[in-house]
């Protein structure tokens, strides 16, 4: 999908508002949250706009593998790997999306419970 001018993440995508990357490549880019939830919480981010994970189809399989393989790589580059982390998207307002663009919380440095709540 085209980016949406109104949306945070394409803005960021874009380079019209800072971020503090970590990844960045053709198809996705990852960037430290501004209010992070553990020591580690990164957002990776398909360039493209996905509103969000309610709009993915099967087609959408190629970039998904990209996400998640860009998201344990840096797991790995951020010593988070070998204790474990998390991953995360939330879809909707009762699941807790206040961005509407695809994108996944990479959070590690921390032990996590569940459920979530």
């Amino acid at each position: 999908m085209p980016s949406d001018p109104n949306c945070l993440f394409c803005k960021i995508v874009a380079g019209a508002l800072p971020s503090t990357p970590v990844h960045e490549d053709d198809r996705v880019i990852a960037f430290r949250d501004i209010a992070p939830r553990a020591p580690t919480h990164i957002l990776v981010v398909p360039r493209d706009h996905i509103p969000s994970a309610a709009e993915l189809t099967e087609n959408d399989g190629p970039i998904l593998g990209h996400l998640f393989a860009v998201a344990a790589q840096i797991a790995r580059s951020e010593g988070i790997a070998d204790d474990g982390y998390r991953i995360v998207t939330n879809v909707g307002r009762w699941g807790g999306q206040t961005v509407d663009h695809l994108h996944f919380h990479l959070m590690g440095g921390r032990a996590f419970e569940w459920p979530p709540g």
